[in-house]
């Protein structure tokens, strides 16, 4: 995640902040309501961690608050729970604040078979955890691939929804447009070829992941952004057996990318909302 994704992130966690206040805000003394704020800035929620068993896989999420409210934080490729660290600590004050570990991903559920990686599984994986959670309807934020199934879910089960933030990921049917006719977006995402080729795994893995380290967290380590803690965090989520073809597996199974000379099947399957619904 670059800085400036990661700028995007806290200012679409501000907006989230903004839009949604307490149902009881209006209630209190604005003295009190002041103090109040200030006392939630200083505070950070503690986060725990827990497994649910889900769709037929086992997902583990970090956990921070126990509000009225469930806000959902859906992390891309290649991140994990992590990535919503200082939003879990913030949010838990005041919301059920949760970010799973997506299947395929650190020390959730890694299915063998390429199919179970569609999109409308992990989409039933969500909604099966905000049931297990105990919310019918919910916050969803969500970016990367993360808000591919974000999007996916909103069209899927819009009644489930309260809020829907995605950060860095568009709207499926436009993202089809584009990889179909846009030569610059073919052009930009021309690596996911490389991550659903068969050597994606060593040429991502090699020297202790470094290519992942400096996608991922280069920019950030110079500028103070991510420490060495976050980088050793990263590096030991990507190490999880099958962690990293899990994560692979999400371009493979949508056969995600730009079209290639040859290809028996378009880059980007045709856009129909009822596919996202197991």
């Amino acid at each position: 995640m670059t800085p400036r994704q990661v700028r995007h992130l806290f200012l679409a966690s501000i907006l989230v902040a903004c839009v949604a206040p307490s149902a009881n805000a209006d209630e209190r003394p604005p003295a009190e309501a002041g103090r109040q704020r200030a006392s939630a800035q200083t505070r950070k929620a503690e986060i725990t961690h827990q497994y649910a068993e889900v769709n037929g896989v086992r997902l583990h999420y970090a956990k921070a608050g126990n509000g009225r409210k469930l806000m959902l934080f859906v992390h891309g490729f290649p991140e994990f729970w992590y990535e919503y660290k200082t939003q879990l600590e913030e949010f838990g004050n005041s919301y059920t604040a949760v970010a799973p570990d997506m299947r395929g991903y650190n020390l959730s559920s890694k299915p063998s078979e390429l199919e179970k990686y569609q999109v409308s599984y992990m989409v039933e994986d969500l909604r099966q955890l905000a049931d297990k959670l105990g919310h019918k309807k919910f916050i969803l934020v969500a970016h990367d691939w993360g808000g591919a199934i974000a999007w996916a879910f909103a069209i899927a089960h819009p009644d489930r929804l309260e809020k829907l933030v995605i950060i860095n990921a568009p709207h499926p049917g436009v993202f089809q447009r584009e990889l179909a006719s846009n030569p610059d977006q073919q052009k930009a995402s021309a690596y996911m070829l490389m991550f659903r080729s068969p050597q994606a795994e060593s040429l991502l893995s090699a020297n202790n992941y470094a290519m992942l380290v400096q996608a991922v967290l280069g920019d950030g380590l110079k500028t103070g952004v991510f420490t060495e803690e976050d980088k050793r965090a990263y590096i030991e989520a990507w190490s999880q057996p099958g962690a990293l073809t899990g994560g692979l597996n999400y371009y493979r199974a949508a056969n995600a990318g730009p079209p290639v000379s040859g290809e028996t099947r378009p880059a980007v399957p045709a856009f129909k909302p009822d596919a996202f619904i197991v």
